[in-house]
């Protein structure tokens, strides 16, 4: 390893000393080149900082949704119980399946409106993708 090295310090003193030995307009040039490439980076840098910066604003975005539609489900689900506690009383003329049949349209109102959000976040997402795209 030592020797690897040892042959890429002599590598680069040998890229040095060409430098060294090449006339002012080409070292103007070498310098010219270094500091595109170092613009270059640079502006891909700012580049990536942007999206970075992007794609955590949409992820504390969503990560807010989720909360909230959490939040709603865990409503939904104590308002259902509630009603079906009030109901409770009126159950004896309700048959199981009934009751079944309440709860399976309740809880597929809630998975219909959970994947219209989903679908309208999954939309968002893509948007912003395509703007990140552009960027």
């Amino acid at each position: 390893e030592v020797q690897k090295l040892n042959q890429q310090l002599e590598e680069k003193n040998g890229e040095i000393q060409q430098m060294i030995n090449q006339p002012p307009y080409e070292k103007e040039r070498e310098i010219l080149r270094l500091q595109k490439s170092l613009a270059e980076r640079e502006k891909a840098q700012a580049t990536s900082d942007v999206l970075c910066r992007s794609l955590t604003d949409e992820t504390h975005q969503l990560q807010r949704k989720l909360a909230s539609t959490a939040e709603m489900c865990q409503h939904l689900a104590k308002c259902l119980e509630e009603k079906q506690r009030r109901e409770k009383g009126n159950s004896d003329d309700q048959t199981p399946t009934e009751r079944a049949n309440q709860v399976y349209l309740l809880l597929l109102h809630n998975e219909t409106s959970l994947q219209a959000l989903i679908c309208n976040l999954q939309d968002e997402n893509r948007m912003l993708k395509q703007k990140v795209a552009h960027v």
